[in-house]
């Protein structure tokens, strides 16, 4: 039996990115596991790859009658939820000139409002001792230009890691968030043109006191370490962002 041979697990944006980097890990360590997001195709890749230990389901956190389907089907193929990862998200650029109304509520319906029925949909299955993992980023704190509506819903979970581990402390349930800097995902090739991509990555590059992007890898381990090591913090943000929040 491996490191989490006894763990269960759900992370929302699991098929891909930082969120599949978690799987991994997490299915690597021995737990059982269960990954969503909003792409079949992609899900069921990711399963092929994860093995028996990992189900996907596909599902929208915008949608509550998906968060409920979520719930059931994870009760029913685990039982109850030792950590949950609130990692699903877009990041698409917002210049403030031109986002519209529909861009602006996309954003905050998946970022914001799908985090927090997430934790509420699927609270009832965590026990003592669980950890709750939000995913958060460096552009909350950092003004970085065409982000302001993805920065702004990134410092919502922020508020949302101090005040929902409030809520769930008392049945002994910690809520804590990883803030991942730059990261190549594979989201901004996704989101932007190719040239303003690799500007883009140019800069934060520049910008990295490590001069370089980080990898899903190093986020998953973090985001694992808050969920099941870091026993006596709550409330918490975890930067792993070579540095450029901090110095």
């Amino acid at each position: 039996m491996g490191e989490y041979g006894d763990k269960n697990a759900a992370i929302t944006g699991g098929g891909s990115g930082m969120g599949f980097a978690m799987a991994r890990l997490l299915v690597g360590g021995g737990a059982r596991v269960v990954i969503t997001g909003r792409s079949r195709a992609t899900l069921d890749a990711a399963r092929e790859r994860l093995g028996g230990n990992a189900v996907a389901v596909r599902g929208d956190v915008a949608s509550l009658p998906d968060l409920d389907a979520l719930a059931d089907r994870v009760k029913d193929e685990l039982g109850t939820l030792d950590a949950l990862f609130v990692n699903a998200g877009i990041a698409p650029p917002t210049p403030f000139g031109s986002t519209t109304e529909e861009a602006y509520d996309e954003l905050f319906a998946i970022n914001v409002k799908g985090a927090f029925f997430t934790v509420q949909k699927l609270a009832p299955l965590l026990g003592t001792g669980a950890g709750v993992v939000l995913t958060t980023s460096a552009a909350n704190v950092i003004g970085m230009r065409e982000t302001s509506v993805y920065a702004a819903g990134k410092a919502a979970l922020r508020s949302m890691a101090r005040s929902l581990s409030s809520e769930l402390l008392p049945r002994g349930i910690r809520v804590n968030a990883v803030s991942p800097g730059p990261v190549d995902t594979g989201i901004l090739d996704s989101a932007m043109t190719p040239e303003a991509a690799e500007r883009f990555k140019a800069e934060r590059v520049a910008d990295n006191p490590m001069r370089r992007f980080g990898t899903p890898e190093e986020v998953a381990r973090a985001a694992v370490f808050l969920a099941f090591d870091a026993t006596y913090t709550a409330g918490a943000e975890l930067a792993v962002d070579g540095g450029v929040t901090q110095l």
